[in-house]
């Protein structure tokens, strides 16, 4: 069974580790300095657990899984603030070793749950091309394709929304 919670600040190495190994698939670890930058900040749970929400995924006591949940600040503080009404989900990962156990879409129904707690009437997140199992849940839990987000570099985010 996965438990979800809000990580405690002992819990957040452990959380940005999750993630962090399940964005390594997509990412050239020998490669570009970028790649290895966005796996850092990723990594970096206890550096946005104090303008967002973490969540984590535990199966049998064991951090399998984390999210990073916007409500009223972002996660990068330079970045235009997010509408009142809206939650953004950020850095949703899950342990490569824990899939197909339910922590993705736990961990989701927890963002939801919360973002409408605090009021929110939608829910936002980007995503990649790469993610294809990402896409299949967000499109079994009633998230709709959004405009896309255009880099500077010219990478694509492709965004997914739902009203809550």
């Amino acid at each position: 069974m996965i438990e979800v919670r809000e990580a405690s600040p002992e819990e957040l190495r452990a959380a940005g580790e999750a993630a962090a190994r399940a964005y390594e698939e997509f990412f050239d670890l020998d490669g570009p300095d970028e790649d290895l930058h966005y796996l850092a900040r990723i990594r970096d749970a206890e550096g946005r657990a104090e303008r967002t929400t973490v969540l984590v995924a535990l199966y049998e006591r064991v951090i399998v899984g984390s999210l990073t949940l916007e409500l009223h600040r972002r996660t990068n503080p330079d970045d235009d603030p997010l509408p009142p009404h809206r939650a953004h989900i950020r850095m949703l990962g899950v342990d490569p070793a824990a899939r197909a156990r339910g922590a993705g879409r736990a961990l989701m129904l927890a963002a939801e749950e919360r973002a409408r707690a605090a009021g929110k009437t939608e829910i936002t997140l980007h995503t990649t091309s790469l993610m294809t199992a990402a896409h299949g849940l967000y499109e079994s839990m009633g998230y709709e394709r959004r405009p896309d987000e255009i880099l500077p570099d010219g990478f694509v985010l492709m965004g997914y929304g739902k009203t809550l």
